[in-house]
């Protein structure tokens, strides 16, 4: 009788099992796709994102050319634009924006670093040149900048030692170059000056004097002519994270400041910092979450004043103009904060904020 049981078990075992292997086989094919299937899909649209260059946040912040006016000195004029070159390094601005209190909107096309004029520059092209200039590598800067009288004193100045600012010993997987003039031997590309010990070959044909980033790939010989790609100056960051300086950009106005943003689809959160705005603790303050950020700061009297001379925005609370109008250094013992005393301060109480932001972004893109 035993063994008649077991055999019954047995039998009953095996035909559970296959009840269990053919509900399993129609969950696989639950809306026309098997298990094998949906996994190959999966893979496809993981090598389909991997293809896609990684979108990052960008964070800009914009200040008042005027703040240079105030200077008492050449040289302090020059340590100041120094103090904001550094800030913007150390907190990995992407863009800084240098805005006049004109009242209407101008192409002024003199305010560009190819103006070499020494005669009366204003405060906005005065801290436009060194901004540039600090930003760029120091093995190209006598390629691309002109002696200037504006230029004097960016010797005392402390280097901003960014990422890019690579040493003619060091080998990154990318380099920033400057096209030179003369021809390659045996091709029709074109010689570019990273800053080794030997000028490398490109693959395309440009204007002698163009700044270019230059893909180094894995060959560390010089001497073989294999020639390198150039890529967009966002790549370092979209591939491997790596901060890779800040863009400068001149606005006749504040209003200007928002309108010309060249990120597509503009700035989705703009936020104006001002003993006037509201005061949150850095820790209780939350931002949504961002593409594109702007922080602005302003001169002598404040964004307020900035406001009421754009003929755009005139008559504007500043509380209308910014998603958020903070106050991020409330209980201040001095009369006034200068602007590049605001943008370390500020940049500082936002650092946590904009890190969770981005995290955010991350996590929903």
């Amino acid at each position: 009788m035993a063994k008649k049981k077991n055999k019954r078990e047995e039998s009953e075992i095996e035909a559970q099992n296959a009840e269990n292997q053919r509900v399993e086989s129609e969950v696989e094919l639950v809306n026309g796709y098997s298990l094998e299937k949906r996994k190959k899909k999966k893979k496809r649209e993981k090598e389909k994102n991997n293809l896609k260059p990684k979108e990052i946040p960008t964070v800009s912040i914009a200040l008042p050319g005027s703040i240079i006016d105030n200077a008492q000195s050449f040289e302090l004029a020059t340590r100041l634009a120094g103090q904001i070159a550094r800030a913007a390094t150390i907190f990995r601005i992407d863009e800084v924006v240098v805005f006049d209190n004109k009242s209407t909107s101008v192409n002024d096309s003199s305010i560009t670093t190819t103006d070499n004029s020494d005669e009366n520059e204003s405060g906005a092209a005065f801290l436009i040149r060194i901004l540039r200039y600090l930003e760029t590598p120091q093995y190209l800067r006598k390629s691309l900048f002109a002696k200037h009288n504006s230029l004097r004193f960016v010797g005392l100045l402390p280097p901003l030692d960014a990422p890019h600012h690579l040493r003619k010993h060091e080998w990154a997987p990318y380099r920033e170059g400057v096209t030179l003039n003369e021809q390659a031997p045996n091709s029709a590309g074109t010689l570019v000056d990273v800053g080794l010990s030997k000028n490398v070959l490109i693959d395309q044909v440009l204007e002698p004097g163009t700044r270019v980033t230059v893909a180094m790939g894995t060959n560390r010989n010089l001497d073989a002519d294999l020639p390198r790609q150039v890529v967009s100056s966002s790549k370092p960051r979209e591939e491997s994270g790596m901060y890779w300086g800040y863009k400068v950009r001149y606005a006749s106005n504040i209003s200007s400041v928002f309108e010309d943003c060249p990120y597509k689809g503009g700035y989705d959160h703009l936020i104006g910092t001002s003993e006037h705005g509201l005061f949150v603790k850095s820790s209780e303050l939350t931002l949504p979450s961002f593409r594109h950020l702007l922080i602005a700061f302003g001169g002598l009297a404040g964004l307020e004043e900035s406001i009421e001379e754009d003929s755009k925005l005139k008559g504007n609370n500043a509380c209308e103009v910014f998603d958020s109008y903070l106050n991020t250094c409330p209980h201040q013992g001095s009369r006034t904060i200068r602007t590049e005393e605001a943008i370390f301060i500020s940049l500082q109480y936002f650092q946590e904020p904009i890190n969770l932001a981005m995290q955010k972004f991350e996590h929903q893109s």
